[in-house]
Formats: structure tokens, sequence, C-alpha cells
């Protein structure tokens, strides 16, 4: 087993649940809103507010880097369903610009449905 972690853009979130739904995904964990940044200094919503004029967004510029709101999903997945789950993850949030987000994959020693005790892949199903 497997925990797919995905940092995604907030508006990549409903197009991103129907792919991996579509995929065979349909359990996946959604952490409303969590921040980060990666290489940029700045925060680009900020930079198209200060180029229309907005005193709030040119005063919010300055050389700090600045924190970017983002999703974070996780599912657990069966070994052999990795990389269909990571190639649908890239499908639904790729746009070629920076900022399109990161996914890591980490191991997963095992898995309980509390409901039933269960315990394996048969509970991620």
């Amino acid at each position: 087993m497997k925990e797919v972690m995905a940092i995604i853009r907030i508006n990549k979130i409903n197009e991103t649940k129907r792919a991996l739904a579509k995929a065979g995904f349909p359990s996946l964990t959604a952490t409303g809103r969590v921040f980060g940044r990666g290489k940029g200094l700045v925060d680009f919503r900020l930079i198209k507010g200060a180029e229309e004029g907005f005193p709030e967004a040119i005063a919010q510029l300055g050389s700090d880097p600045k924190m970017v709101p983002k999703r974070l999903l996780t599912l657990v997945v069966q070994d052999e369903k990795v990389d269909l789950a990571v190639k649908t993850l890239i499908k639904s949030n790729q746009t070629g610009n920076s900022g399109d987000g990161k996914i890591f994959v980490l191991p997963i020693m095992d898995s309980y449905r509390v409901r039933t005790a269960e315990r394996g892949d048969t509970t991620l199903d």
C-alpha cells in the first residue's frame, strides 16, 4: 500500500475529484486550505492586483517570499495502482505554469476499517 499525497491549486479540486473517481479512486481526504510556496518569491495574484492598481496589492509586494493557498489531497492505494493515481493527478492539474503542485508517494504499513476491523488491501475498496 502507498499513500499518494498531492498539493494542488485550489481551483483544480473539483476537476481532480472527478478525474480520480473516473479512474477508480473515489475515496480521498482533502485538507481545507494549506499554505506553502515553491521557488517563487511572490503570489502571482498580488502581481496582477498591483498591475491593476490596487494599493493593497502594491503594499504587499516586496522581496519576502509569500505563502500561496493550496489544497492537500491524500489517498491510499494498492501498490499496483500508484502509477494510475499519479498519472491522473498530473493530467488533471498540469497547466505548465509554476505552482501546479507536487505529488509525494509514501509507504503505508497497514490499514484497518474501523467499522468491521478488516485489515489490509480490502479496506481500500
